[in-house]
């Protein structure tokens, strides 16, 4: 199954992201126990604002599903998101992108 890489970029708005941090978490926690969501997290402090997140599903409009209907870009805390196809060339990963093949 092809993989996808999600960056957000968040808007300054601090206090509205810690207001629906638990609905948004939630919204993701579902996708991972779906199998979609890999790994997740924020860029460090320092970096800017923003989040990435790796998906593993059957098609980019899956990923677009569930971007779309994560709270934190409904209550307008994602300024941008790019969603990116990506072949993982090494590491674990890389067995899965290539159907089992090494």
């Amino acid at each position: 199954m092809p993989f996808f890489l999600v960056c957000y970029v968040y808007t300054g708005d601090t206090a509205g992201r810690d207001e629906h941090r638990p609905e948004h978490k939630s919204h993701l926690q579902a996708a991972a126990d779906r199998g979609l969501i890999l790994g997740s997290g924020p860029f460090a402090a320092g970096e800017d604002p923003g989040a990435a997140m790796i998906y593993e599903a059957a098609g980019k409009q899956v990923v677009v599903d569930v971007v779309e209907g994560d709270p934190f870009r409904t209550h307008g805390f994602v300024a941008s998101y790019d969603i990116t196809e990506w072949i993982p060339m090494i590491g674990p990963w890389a067995v899965a992108a290539a159907g089992g093949r090494s």
